[in-house]
């Protein structure tokens, strides 16, 4: 007995001795993940080490330009690989990328804190989590309004549309209002935020588009371009283009992405000091709602390393990291939390309306983008291209665009 309790005592010696040894190498394990974004997402090494340091996960990271991504991706796929762990999602790929079943599920304990969420969820899934955020704001030159002596009201589209009357009449502004009017994304989104904003409704529950929201938003666009209160130069821009001319004093009022109000306040803006923001003008008075546009992450269903991919995300996405990214990038934070956290430190000049605008997004599409969203955006865009050139009255433009867009719903059944 005695012989077998020394050799028993000996084991657990042995054990206690091997155990820790073990628990320590597998700690020391490093694991890699690669993570494909573009500039302007890419962490600091400083913070990748130090999240390295804290959780044991190498992050990879792959710069890549936003439009070549989607390439990647499908030829990864082809291919049975895979073009990172994780990756750039824009919420207008969301549906495209589930279908295709490039996106792998998140499940968030704090998803309450992300007012844009849904757009990047399928039927209440979620496939990504937004890093960067973009949502309307509306801008208006308080300069240019006293100087026309007008009230700064820009609560309705006939009080805006009223105001750039008397401040072209009055020779301040050629062009009072710049609005998207190429054949392109912005046009459609500025049709979606505009619809949703007067309607609260854009698409219906079966995926097709609202008829009386559609008419209703291109009676706007047909009001501001009969009237030559925009430019029809705006046709042939691109980009950032249809919103610049707040930020260099060619125009009084525009309804813009929220990464304007950074630019109005820069050192080479030509308004600063004379913007105000305000919430999105709505049929009778402001709206109670805006639209996001936000860029997310999300993970591929195929990665060997499932764990540290999402560790990552969450990690990328936290309030620790999202306070500095925007330090460090200027990075708008997609948290609600983060956000007025940094609009209440003072580290957004003219913030005004920003926190209270960022919790009133919501998605013009009742079920998640579709993943047929960028050929249904194609023929929104070309339409609205059509009424700004002439070629189309509002009428017939709601007429096309939802006889097109309705094609396009059904053929995707």
């Amino acid at each position: 007995m005695k012989k077998i309790m020394k050799c028993l005592a000996a084991l657990m010696l042995l054990f206690t001795t091997i155990v820790p040894f073990g628990t320590t190498a597998h700690a020391e394990e490093i694991v890699e993940i690669n993570f494909m974004i573009p500039d302007w997402g890419a962490p600091s090494e400083e913070l990748l080490k130090e999240f390295e340091e804290q959780s044991g996960i190498k992050v990879n990271v792959l710069p890549t330009a936003w439009d070549d991504i989607r390439d990647k991706l499908a030829i990864a796929a082809a291919g049975n690989t895979v073009a990172a762990d994780v990756f750039e999602v824009d919420w207008s790929w969301v549906g495209e990328f589930v279908n295709a079943g490039w996106l792998a599920p998140i499940e968030l304990e704090d998803a309450d804190d992300f007012p844009a969420l849904s757009q990047f969820a399928v039927d209440k899934t979620v496939y990504g989590v937004p890093y960067a955020n973009d949502f309307r704001i509306g801008y208006y030159n308080k300069r240019m309004f006293n100087e026309g002596e007008v009230d700064e009201d820009v609560t309705s589209w006939d009080k805006v549309i009223e105001t750039a009357k008397t401040l072209k009449e009055a020779g301040v502004v050629e062009y009072p209002v710049s609005i998207p009017i190429e054949a392109g994304e912005n046009t459609t989104t500025t049709f979606l935020w505009l619809a949703l904003s007067r309607n609260g409704v854009v698409f219906n529950e079966d995926g097709t588009l609202n008829a009386e929201a559609a008419l209703d938003a291109l009676t706007v666009y047909e009001e501001l371009m009969t009237n030559e209160l925009v430019d029809l130069g705006n046709v042939n821009s691109s980009g950032y283009d249809s919103f610049m001319p707040i930020v260099n004093g060619d125009a009084a009022f525009v309804v813009g992405p929220s990464g304007l109000l950074q630019m109005v306040e820069g050192e080479d803006s030509a308004v600063k000091g004379e913007i105000e923001t305000a919430l999105l003008p709505g049929k009778e008075t402001t709206s109670p709602v805006t639209a996001s546009f936000q860029e997310g992450v999300g993970i591929s269903p195929n990665t060997e390393h499932p764990d540290a991919a999402l560790e990552f995300v969450k990690w990328y996405t936290s309030p620790e990291t999202q306070a500095r990214l925007f330090d460090e990038l200027g990075s708008l934070p997609t948290r609600i939390s983060v956000l007025e956290k940094v609009v209440e430190e003072g580290k957004i000049n003219i913030a005004g309306v920003m926190t209270e605008l960022a919790g009133m997004i919501e998605s013009p599409f009742p079920h998640g983008v579709p993943a047929y969203y960028t050929e249904m955006s194609a023929e929104i865009y070309n339409v609205i291209n059509q009424l700004a050139t002439g070629k189309l009255t509002a009428e017939e433009a709601a007429e096309q665009m939802v006889e097109n867009v309705n094609k396009v719903v059904e053929a995707n059944k």
